[in-house]
């Protein structure tokens, strides 16, 4: 039994519960799986009963205030102990220590307990001026400030006059205004709801000059409906020095409530005393500090919101539509060294590279293209989408179309998004993949894997790469991180691992695994071959019984003689099954993969104190599909073929198009011209859109309409909504895939960040060669 002096124990279930609206019982045991090392997606799929079938999202949220409680609390004992060590924790004040709910609650009240440097209030006080100061905040109705002053005149102690006493008790009359806690509170609650943030272009810089930060040379808007994207926007301008942000309150509305704070009393001789330090206040310390808390705490909001927009993009984009294990062929598209082809199997492996040179020899380069086409008889054909993508891409489609094959035995043409590729073609990851080939060649063939499995490549490349974020590198980096960790941690254990043809990178997001036992774990797949069991992978060295049980049920081997190894049914249940299979009188190999079996279990018939109904649910749908794919059906996205350049659309042209990125602002789609389109969430559709998250996702193929195109930006503006008149063609569909670099620069709220590398030049006619030869204006 704990000892009466000892301190309390903190217990956040009861707060996790209130906050996050959840029973406690099902925050208790999350809490609890948690501390014993069970990961999110474990506990959200094989431990519904205990949780009381909480999903990942209500799971993350309590882990993550669970964290902020934690450190929370660990701060409050750090101020107690602090204020303990000085003699000065009252009743009183422990009292408000241990009710604070906030760590900057906790700050305020531990503000005149801190240790100092040496102030001008510091100095008054030691020169024997806190007497006064103290009589200027009791507001007396007699003797007067000057007449104490007086008395306390020292020339010895540096204070020659009345003026220098009355200035240096001031000066402690400040720090007391800046200290008290209710006043902090209310004037930072007065900066965040009533404050105006403007903005102007920084000393020397020309407003008239064209630059991405023009929109916000002359800008105001109050703090509390200022947008996160339009937020960091500006925190951008001010990093690069060209712009200047303050943010606005009215005073007078202020300096009553704070004298009515600090009791002026307008009948004491010491009133006026009083009434300056606290205007002093205002425009100092006070002022300036409770700026600086308002601007972290909207810079944190941006950051929390951009991060959840990077976060839904990132996620969509992983579960794009995978072709499947098909043998593809993957171009990286060039101009002056060539486009580089490299074929894969239908597990991804690498089995040759020719290069072609459509610039120089159209038809030469179509005849090497079709020779190793009909080499490698692949089923698809992915073309990178960077220069000269849509040029390559026209010439596959015009090689494929004089292929003698069967129309339905030709490979399909598909454009592919290269963000990204560059980066994991210099990666580590890609050298140790590929040590023996060149960068190019490895981007071929991450542009086809690509496209067989969207998530098992792009997880090998930094998410910050691939584009689909809103000022991703100007939120907290720490935050990113662990919310992008968090979101492919889910989509790879959504989507499950084939451990025998899995990368490390991919491996390494399996619940429990991480980056060095997924390292451990390839190689010794190939040291020994491939694993004939989930149970062989206890193994592997360092893989132990609590890994195991964390990884085993996200793992999945199709070759495996034990059929539920191919499914997401957890080894913990695989004697539940064999008793299921046993009760209808057949085999677990026979009931794997039948529905009809399936449909006879009686569920109620296996219930019981471990297992409860939603894990039974989940096994027999398992059983019914095993290993299914929840990811959609691929499906191409099909682009004009008259329109290869910006210079190519026309103002009210229809156009199909891919959803590349999602902002606050409104989406960017890729049209097939080397630089995405904006759809202004003004323009998204024909009803109030206040958020374009809940209209549009990445990898949704979109009909729009454009608008404008500046040439010389680079810029194009398009509608999703219906002409006047016609039925409504903003719908979205699921499929297709690509992505670039978005949104980042410091562009305005309805404006665009810079496209990809470089632009296909406008159109020049054509020349002999290729029939209908795309490259002829690329050529000259």
């Amino acid at each position: 039994m704990p000892s009466p002096n000892s301190e309390p124990t903190f217990d956040p279930v009861p707060v996790l519960a209130a906050e996050l609206a959840l029973a406690p019982a099902g925050v208790l045991a999350v809490v609890n799986l948690l501390s014993e090392g069970a990961t999110v997606p474990f506990i959200a799929r094989y431990r519904k009963e205990a949780t009381g079938g909480l999903d990942e999202v209500q799971i993350r949220a309590i882990e993550e205030r669970r964290t902020y409680l934690a450190e929370l609390e660990s701060r409050r004992e750090a101020i107690l102990a602090s204020v303990r060590e000085q003699a000065k924790l009252t009743p009183a004040l422990e009292a408000k220590l241990r009710e604070a709910t906030t760590k900057q609650a906790l700050e305020d009240l531990y503000l005149p307990f801190k240790p100092k440097r040496r102030s001008k209030a510091l100095i008054a006080r030691e020169r024997g001026l806190g007497p006064l100061a103290d009589r200027i905040l009791a507001q007396p109705r007699e003797s007067s400030p000057e007449q104490e002053a007086a008395a306390l005149v020292n020339p010895a102690l540096e204070v020659p006059d009345v003026a220098a006493a009355l200035a240096g008790a001031r000066e402690i009359v400040i720090e007391a205004v800046v200290e008290q806690p209710e006043i902090r509170a209310s004037v930072r609650q007065h900066y965040a709801e009533r404050g105006v943030l403007e903005t102007r272009a920084m000393p020397g810089v020309d407003p008239a000059a064209p630059s991405k930060f023009n929109d916000w040379f002359d800008w105001s808007e109050p703090t509390a409906k200022i947008p996160s994207h339009r937020y960091l926007a500006i925190r951008r301008g001010e990093k690069e020095g060209v712009l200047r942000s303050k943010i606005n309150v009215d005073p007078a509305f202020l300096q009553p409530q704070l004298e009515s704070t600090m009791q002026l009393d307008d009948v004491s001789p010491f009133a006026p005393e009083l009434r300056t330090a606290i205007e002093k206040a205002l425009r100092g310390r006070l002022g300036v500090g409770v700026e600086m808390d308002v601007r972290v705490e909207l810079k944190q909001r941006a950051d929390r919101e951009a991060v959840e927009v990077f976060a839904d993009n990132l996620g969509n984009l992983l579960l794009a539509a995978p072709l499947g294990g098909v043998p593809v062929i993957g171009i990286d598209p060039g101009l002056r060294t060539g486009c580089k082809c490299a074929a894969v199997d239908a597990t991804g492996q690498y089995l040759e590279t020719v290069t072609i040179y459509p610039v120089k020899g159209e038809d030469k380069a179509a005849r090497e293209l079709a020779k190793f086409v009909q080499k490698h008889k692949p089923r698809a054909i992915a073309v990178g989408n960077g220069t000269g993508g849509r040029e390559t891409e026209a010439l596959a489609r015009q090689v494929v179309a004089q292929l003698e094959l069967p129309t339905e035995s030709r490979p399909v043409v598909v454009s592919v998004s290269e963000a990204g590729a560059s980066v994991y073609s210099a990666s580590e990851v890609a050298r140790e993949e590929f040590p023996d080939l060149d960068l190019t060649i490895r981007g071929a063939i991450s542009i086809a894997r690509r496209l067989q499995d969207p998530l098992a490549e792009l997880v090998k490349i930094d998410p910050k790469s691939i584009g689909v974020g809103q000022y991703q590198h100007d939120v907290q980096q720490t935050l990113l991180r662990r919310k992008l960790h968090e979101v492919i941690e889910t989509c790879v254990n959504r989507v499950g691992v084939e451990l025998n043809t899995a990368s490390a990178p991919l491996l390494s997001y399996v619940a429990g695994i991480g980056e060095g036992l997924a390292k451990q774990i390839v190689a010794h797949r190939d040291r020994n071959g491939a694993f004939d069991s989930r149970a062989s992978l206890l193994g592997v060295s360092g893989l132990g019984p609590k890994t195991f049980e964390q990884a085993a049920g996200f793992l999945r081997l199709r070759e495996s003689q034990e059929p539920l190894d191919r499914s997401a049914v957890h080894p913990e249940r695989y004697a539940l099954v064999e008793r299921m299979a046993a009760d209808l009188g057949v085999s677990s190999r026979q009931l794997v993969g039948d529905a009809q079996l399936v449909s006879r279990i009686d569920i109620a018939r296996y219930v019981d104190g471990e297992v409860g109904e939603p894990t039974l649910r989940d096994i027999i749908t398992e059983l019914a599909k095993p290993g299914r794919d929840p990811r959609a059906q691929f499906e191409a996205p099909q682009f004009r073929d008259d329109v290869h350049a910006v210079s190519d659309l026309q103002i009210g042209m229809q156009l199909e198009g891919v959803v590349t990125n999602v902002t606050n602002f409104g989406a960017f789609v890729d049209v097939g011209v080397h630089q995405d389109g904006l759809v202004h969430v003004s323009e998204l559709s024909d009803k109030w859109v206040d958020d374009p998250r809940k209209v549009v996702k990445v990898g949704d193929r979109l009909k729009v309409r454009v608008l404008t195109v500046d040439l010389e930006r680079q810029r194009i503006a398009l509608s999703a909504k219906r002409e006047p008149g016609k039925q409504a063609s903003g719908t979205s569909e699921r499929g297709g895939q690509r992505s670039g670099e978005r949104g980042a620069a410091g562009a305005g709220p309805a404006k665009q960040g810079p496209g990809k590398r470089g632009q296909a030049k406008p159109n020049a006619g054509r020349d002999g060669g290729f029939a209908n030869n795309p490259f002829a204006k690329l050529r000259r």
